[in-house]
């Protein structure tokens, strides 16, 4: 499906976009220029970014730095402003069937058919996607296994617990194959067992040369799972590259992010009354 010639009126292009999708063979993501402004104010403001194909790739920030809204933009389901985003070759904006059929999203919230089982949805949303029955049933059984899902394979969604809905997420997310895999804070709210699995689908999912993209708020976990992050702050990325360098001379990548942020220590003065007697 070609792009929609109304969609690229209202879009502001950014120059040079065929070029720039022709220049991305090395990387699986590239943002030009991104902004989505709200009541004036620039919430992701000239976002520009590569993310090298094949890598896993950390989106950190504080509250409100533009991790989700970038995310979105990216995703499809957030018109931005100006700017581009290219998945896997495909302009997100002018040609969004081709990106979006080369993506694979978990979004942070994402609602679900609760009155399928997990074994529906994902039939489901496979033939959703034209896929052939058989290569969803088989696809859908061994993610349901892998994902430690299959004892739950029957029972509705609306009956699933967290853990279990980020995971049958996941595997909606993967079951097309998509070269490209975006998620909005994956492990949030999610019990271990739940996160050392789905730890362990994506590092499989990369091994294999697949792309990452997830934002998180969780220092420890970037620096051990992640081969490159980014750090957004205020709705730009202020520091981006492979672990190492972004991590710098800091003890730990949390170290290097409290500087890069500018956030100060809680300091030690005051509170004197927390854990004294009640009057």
């Amino acid at each position: 499906m070609g792009g929609d010639p109304l969609l690229d009126q209202q879009l502001p292009s950014y120059p040079g976009a065929d070029g720039l999708i022709a220049a991305t063979h090395g990387e699986a993501v590239v943002l030009r220029g991104l902004t989505k402004r709200y009541d004036g104010r620039a919430v992701v403001d000239d976002v520009s970014l590569d993310v090298p194909k094949g890598s896993f790739f950390g989106l950190v920030g504080p509250n409100g730095a533009g991790k989700t809204t970038t995310l979105s933009m990216v995703t499809g389901l957030l018109r931005p402003d100006a700017g581009r985003a290219i998945v896997a070759g495909a302009d997100v904006w002018s040609d969004p069937a081709t990106a979006k059929a080369r993506m694979g999203v978990l979004p942070d919230g994402l609602r679900l058919f609760e009155r399928l089982s997990g074994a529906e949805l994902l039939s489901y949303l496979g033939r959703l996607r034209g896929m052939p029955a058989a290569t969803v049933q088989s696809r859908a059984d061994e993610l349901l296994r892998v994902l430690d899902l299959e004892g739950d394979s029957t029972k509705l969604v609306a009956d699933y617990s967290t853990g279990m809905r980020k995971k049958i997420t996941l595997a909606a997310a993967l079951l097309h194959s998509p070269p490209v895999v975006l998620l909005d804070e994956p492990l949030e709210a999610v019990d271990p067992v739940s996160a050392r699995v789905i730890r362990t689908v994506l590092a499989r999912y990369t091994a294999a040369g697949g792309t990452v993209v997830f934002s998180s708020h969780v220092m420890a976990l970037v620096e051990a799972l992640c081969s490159h992050v980014a750090v957004m702050a205020h709705g730009r990325v202020v520091a981006s590259g492979d672990i190492a360098s972004v991590r710098g001379d800091a003890a730990s990548l949390d170290d290097a992010f409290m500087h890069i942020v500018g956030a100060s220590d809680v300091g030690e003065g005051g509170l004197e009354w927390l854990g004294s007697s009640p009057v």
